[in-house]
């Protein structure tokens, strides 16, 4: 259903980029916009793994340095069929988590040093399959052709803004057209962040069918949810272009689940996992996780 949902967004981001070109710039400034856009995005689709971790200073581990998580995630991994991703940690107190990487062979996961002393194993185990499952569904490709389609509708704005739409040929007038700058790119964003809610829903899901136990996963975002609100997280502060990556908004002060927001609703995310673990009449978060748990992906 998510998978759909998603596709239907996308579907409506593509229509209303070709309406608003063919509106404002004709066929010619809407191949522009698509095409600069695209190049734009290309760079960041194959860079912008390595430029997240820089720049929230995520230092990488292996087995000797950090024992117990590494071979967390490498169980994870194994259970999910995927190519062992590189580990990263982040030294920052608010707990949280993200997943990046242009496809399963070149992806990476970070968690923050207090996601780690917050949970317990097994919610440790239920965000980090969180990650994975972002991974397993190509995420970070959706959302980078989200990025281009939007940026090719900012960009078409930004063409009317300096042209005037196609001059006596506009069929929007110069209020339409002022109204279209303004409205086209806010449109934009609101389909891009629907898609990113989205996202985080099938993450859960995949999340919960590779760690077995969608109730630790449950467990984990009930203790972490808010952390922007009692730890600050500075880099993610920095850069709030980067907000969206990770499992609970790192910002403060951005709770609600309403148009504006990457992030689902915490409360709503929890109870889709107890109503998964109903389905699956897992009535506890058993403990004690291992690779072989009590279901498989």
């Amino acid at each position: 259903m998510n998978i759909f949902r998603t596709g239907l967004l996308l579907a409506a981001m593509t229509g209303l980029f070709l309406a608003i070109g063919f509106l404002l710039g004709g066929e010619t400034g809407m191949l522009l916009a698509l095409v600069v856009a695209i190049g734009t995005n290309f760079f960041a689709y194959w860079n912008s793994g390595k430029m997240v971790l820089r720049m929230h200073n995520a230092r990488q581990v292996d087995r000797q340095t950090s024992p117990a998580f590494y071979g967390l995630v490498e169980d994870l991994a194994n259970k999910a069929d995927l190519p062992m991703p590189k580990v990263f940690v982040i030294d920052e107190d608010q707990p949280n988590a993200f997943a990046t990487g242009r496809n399963p062979e070149h992806a990476a996961v970070a968690a923050t040093t207090g996601l780690m002393r917050t949970l317990s194993r097994e919610e440790l185990a239920g965000v980090m399959a969180h990650e994975l499952a972002h991974v397993k569904n190509r995420d970070t490709l959706t959302m980078t052709i989200t990025a281009t389609i939007a940026g090719a509708i900012s960009m078409l704005a930004n063409f009317a803004m300096f042209f005037g739409g196609r001059g006596r040929d506009n069929p929007l007038g110069l209020i339409g057209t002022i109204a279209m700058m303004i409205l086209a790119p806010m449109a934009a964003m609101l389909v891009q962040m629907a898609i990113s809610r989205t996202r985080e829903y099938s993450a859960d899901r995949g999340g919960a069918e590779i760690c077995g136990n969608p109730l630790w996963l449950a467990s984990a975002l009930e203790k972490i949810a808010g952390g922007g609100d009692v730890y600050e997280n500075h880099t993610a502060e920095e850069n709030p272009g980067t907000a969206h990556m990770f499992i609970i908004n790192p910002l403060s002060g951005q709770r609600m689940d309403n148009l504006f927001t990457t992030h689902p609703n915490t409360e709503n995310r929890i109870a889709e996992l107890e109503q998964l673990a109903d389905e699956w009449n897992i009535r506890t978060p058993q403990k004690n996780w291992s690779p072989t748990g009590p279901r498989k992906f």
